[in-house]
């Protein structure tokens, strides 16, 4: 991804919000999140607890959000109907990168030459996201916004556009050869001549998310949320087996990303 594209969506995304805010009285929040990112891909054991935990990486982005029940030009709450009273709309620019490893049954015990390129195998996925979430909170947001230490839950939905750059290597040699290469990566997979990839792309990915606020001043809230994001595309992380050969691995790429965040109510 482009430095151009990044800065093209941030003044798309600020205008959106700018014309809305001027048209119906909305106010803005701002914040900056980060926390680990456990993601699930073709590296490693599906279900297992050492590939959970030892394909993890790292997450951070900046935060910007339409507040529907209060509006900054009068410092008052809008008119209140269902939607301005448990509703946001939040959009985000975020990053997560994961050193990827091969874990799990199939590289411990015997050594064999399938298991040493297994686990001679390894990758990095980078991904930076840019989109969209509506956030619901099932009590009052005017009730938690006029009192400090109180909490506010939430649950969300999005969309986001992804921009990823995944790199695959051993540290047998070159990939591509039955020397280095396990079996299952050697067949060709999509318009791939093998199942692994080193290559930049973008997909599409919806994200959900349940979390909470917590008031800690009146313009000043902390947050912690629990994401699952799931990408449109198999190659997010290099590796693709055949899925018509390997059963085992149709499943497209995800992650789970746990973060903390600070949000500031703009005036």
């Amino acid at each position: 991804m482009t430095s151009k594209t990044i800065i093209f969506f941030c003044v798309l995304l600020f205008g959106i919000s700018n014309t809305a805010n001027a048209q119906y009285g909305f106010s803005h929040e701002i914040g900056v999140i980060a926390g680990p990112v456990a993601f699930q891909s073709d590296f490693g054991e599906r279900y297992d607890l050492s590939t959970n935990a030892g394909n993890t990486g790292y997450g951070i982005g900046i935060i910007h959000y339409l507040n529907f029940s209060y509006t900054a030009e009068c410092n008052c709450f809008t008119p209140e109907t269902y939607f301005n009273d448990h509703f946001k709309l939040r959009s985000e620019l975020s990053h997560n990168k994961t050193e990827l490893d091969h874990f799990g049954q199939w590289v411990e015990g015997k050594s064999s030459l399938g298991k040493e390129q297994l686990r001679a195998m390894n990758g990095n996925a980078t991904v930076t996201n840019i989109g969209m979430q509506l956030e619901f909170f099932p009590w009052s947001i005017r009730d938690f916004s006029a009192t400090i230490e109180s909490w506010g839950p939430f649950i969300s939905l999005g969309a986001q556009f992804s921009f990823y750059n995944a790199e695959v290597s051993s540290t047998m040699g070159p990939l591509g050869t039955p020397l280095t290469t396990f079996p299952k990566y050697l067949v060709p997979t999509d318009d791939r001549p093998y199942g692994y990839s080193t290559e930049a792309g973008s997909v599409w990915s919806v994200v959900s998310s349940v979390g909470t606020r917590y008031k800690l001043a009146p313009l000043s809230d902390l947050m912690v949320d629990l994401r699952l994001q799931y990408y449109f595309s198999d190659w997010v992380d290099g590796l693709k087996p055949n899925p018509n050969l390997y059963k085992e691995n149709k499943a497209n790429d995800w992650l789970v990303w746990f973060n903390v965040g600070y949000i500031y109510y703009l005036q």
